[in-house]
C-alpha cells in the first residue's frame, strides 16, 4: 500500500514526485471515479503553480545575488573613499574629502533600503559622480573610476534581473510563494490521493491495484532519495557545510 510522502522533501522534488503521479494516473481512464478525478486535477493545478512558482523562485534567487554583487562595489567604493582621505598625498586627500562629501549624501546605508530604493540612490549617486567637477578628482583617487564603471555595471545588471522577477511575477499572477505551494501539493497527495488509493484498493484490487503499487513505488522512491540526501549532508565534513 502506498506510504505518505515525506514532509522533509525539497520543493523541486515535490513536484517531480507530483508530476510521476499525474503520468501513472493518466494511463487509464477514472471516469468511473469522480472523486479520483477532482484529486488529481485538483494535484495537476497545483503541481502547475508549483513548477511556475520554482522558476520565480529561481528569478529571485539571481536578483538577490546581483543585489549581494552591487552592494559589495558600493561597499569597495565607499571604503576606497574613505581610505583615501587620509592619503600623504595632499592632492589625493583633497579630491578623496570632494567625493565623500557626495558619497555622505547617500550613505552606505543605502544597500540596507529596498531593491527599488537603493537602485534609486545608486542611479542618483552615479549621477553626482559623472558631474564634470568631479572627474579630475575621481582620476586623483587610484581605482576610484574602476569601482563606479563596475558598480554601473552591476547597477544595469540588477536592473535587467529585477525586470525579469516582476515579469515572471506578473505574467503569472502568483500570490503565494514555492514552499505554500508545496505544502499543499504534500497534503494532496498524503491526504487525498494516497488514503483513497489505500481504501478503494480494498474494495476494488483488481482496478486499483496497479495504480496502488505504482504510487507506492514513486512515493517510496522519492522518500529513498530524502534519507540518502540527508544522510550525506550529515556525514559531510564540517568545512563543507
Amino acid at each position: 500500500m502506498p506510504s505518505k510522502l515525506t514532509a522533509q522533501s525539497r520543493t523541486t522534488e515535490v513536484n517531480t514526485t507530483a508530476d510521476s503521479l499525474l503520468l501513472a494516473y493518466q494511463k487509464q481512464s477514472w471516469e468511473i471515479d469522480t472523486y479520483m478525478v477532482t484529486i488529481f486535477t485538483g494535484l495537476q493545478t497545483k503541481s502547475n503553480e508549483l513548477r511556475t512558482a520554482i522558476k520565480c523562485s529561481k528569478a529571485e534567487s539571481n536578483l538577490d545575488k546581483k543585489d549581494i554583487v552591487r552592494d559589495e562595489k558600493v561597499k569597495a567604493l565607499n571604503y576606497l573613499i574613505l581610505g583615501s582621505v587620509h592619503h600623504p598625498d595632499s592632492e589625493v586627500k583633497a579630491a578623496a574629502l570632494n567625493l565623500k562629501a557626495v558619497f555622505a549624501k547617500y550613505g552606505l546605508k543605502m544597500i540596507h533600503e529596498s531593491y527599488t530604493i537603493e537602485s534609486s540612490l545608486i542611479e542618483s549617486l552615479l549621477e553626482d559622480l559623472s558631474a564634470p567637477g568631479l572627474q579630475a578628482a575621481i582620476a586623483l583617487v587610484s581605482g576610484c573610476a574602476e569601482l563606479i564603471a563596475g558598480l554601473q555595471t552591476d547597477q544595469s545588471d540588477f536592473k535587467t534581473a529585477h525586470f525579469a522577477w516582476e515579469e515572471e511575477k506578473a505574467q503569472n499572477g502568483l500570490t503565494q510563494c514555492s514552499s505554500a505551494i508545496k505544502k499543499e501539493v504534500v497534503s494532496i497527495i498524503n491526504n487525498k490521493i494516497v488514503l483513497h488509493l489505500k481504501a478503494m484498493q480494498q474494495v476494488n484490487k483488481e482496478l486499483y491495484g496497479e495504480l496502488a503499487q505504482t504510487v507506492a513505488q514513486i512515493i517510496n522512491d522519492a522518500n529513498l532519495a530524502v534519507k540518502r540526501r540527508k544522510k550525506k549532508e550529515e556525514t559531510a565534513p564540517e568545512a563543507a557545510i
